[in-house]
């Protein structure tokens, strides 16, 4: 029988405009979590005020309440946020917990299938779903994400997994490095573009930022920091040229890189993983991220 206990863990801040969204869609999944922790990250708004409303109704939702500190955090700021909410759980309790944002709309079997697809895969360690933006007339833009990543919005994770990789650094890029450890570990790290899984990302990634240009840099700060290699990094950026906003995206991306390197600031400190990531990432442009993570998971099974 498919297990179907799994714990949602949701950082939030402000996000009254579009969590009644997230909110009805969690709650009419068709498998519901075992229990859902909401961490208020000292809003503003009526973000409070709506979790109040939706943990009277459901005895399943809790909710963890922290200070203002006066601005909007991400990257690391995010998952202090998250294991605020972690340390009010026993993990052992449940097969599966998701790290979910909120400001998605999910479809309503999302849970139910991701789940599926762990319990046919041992070795999957974290998946996801993929995301897309919805504009006014109903036209749907997808946001391009790779394969062989679980999206940070919506990381589902199998909980002995979680903890074997150490679950996630607090740092900026966290959302790549972890799943770089799952492949390390010989797991699985993978979504799915499927009309079942296409959920809809109500604000566009880096726009939670002061602009999505600084979100851009940011992105290129965190490859610098993860240890990416800059040819990679420049291969990416010509790969992106077609996405929004075009080219101009592609050289915040680099500058965020260089202004990192130019200012010699300091990379992820596990020596083991920045070299096990560029060599993947070599392989990769030879042959294609899929076939290098076949050749990862074929060393492993040897």
């Amino acid at each position: 029988m498919m297990t179907q206990r799994y714990v949602l863990i949701s950082p939030c801040r402000n996000e009254a405009q579009y969590m009644r969204q997230t909110l009805d869609s969690v709650v009419n999944q068709t498998i519901t979590p075992t229990q859902w922790v909401i961490v208020d990250d000292g809003s503003t708004d009526e973000t409070a005020a709506i979790l109040a409303e939706y943990q009277s109704r459901y005895d399943w939702i809790s909710v963890v309440t922290r200070s203002d500190r006066g601005y909007r955090a991400v990257g690391p700021g995010v998952i202090d946020a998250f294991y605020a909410g972690y340390a009010t759980i026993n993990p052992d309790n449940y097969d599966f917990l998701c790290k979910l944002d909120l400001d998605l709309r999910l479809p309503r079997r999302y849970f139910e299938i991701l789940i599926a697809r762990m319990e046919e895969n041992p070795t999957i360690a974290t998946c996801s779903g993929k995301a897309y933006i919805e504009h006014d007339n109903g036209e749907l833009e997808y946001e391009r994400h790779g394969d062989e990543t679980s999206l940070g919005m919506t990381k589902f994770y199998r909980v002995s997994c979680f903890k074997a990789i150490g679950g996630f650094v607090r740092e900026v890029m966290w959302d790549g490095i972890d799943c770089h450890h799952c492949r390390m570990q010989g797991w699985i790290a993978c979504s799915w573009d499927e009309p079942e899984l296409r959920f809809i990302h109500l604000r566009p990634m880096g726009s939670s930022q002061q602009n999505i240009y600084v979100g851009r840099m940011r992105h290129g700060y965190g490859q610098y920091f993860m240890g990416t290699d800059f040819l990679y990094m420049l291969a990416s950026a010509v790969y992106r040229l077609n996405e929004k906003p075009y080219i101009l995206g592609s050289l915040a991306m680099l500058w965020g890189w260089l202004e990192a390197w130019l200012k010699g600031k300091p990379r992820y400190e596990h020596l083991e993983f920045r070299k096990f990531l560029n060599t993947y990432q070599w392989r990769a442009l030879l042959v294609g991220k899929q076939k290098a993570i076949e050749e990862i998971m074929q060393k492993h099974q040897r």
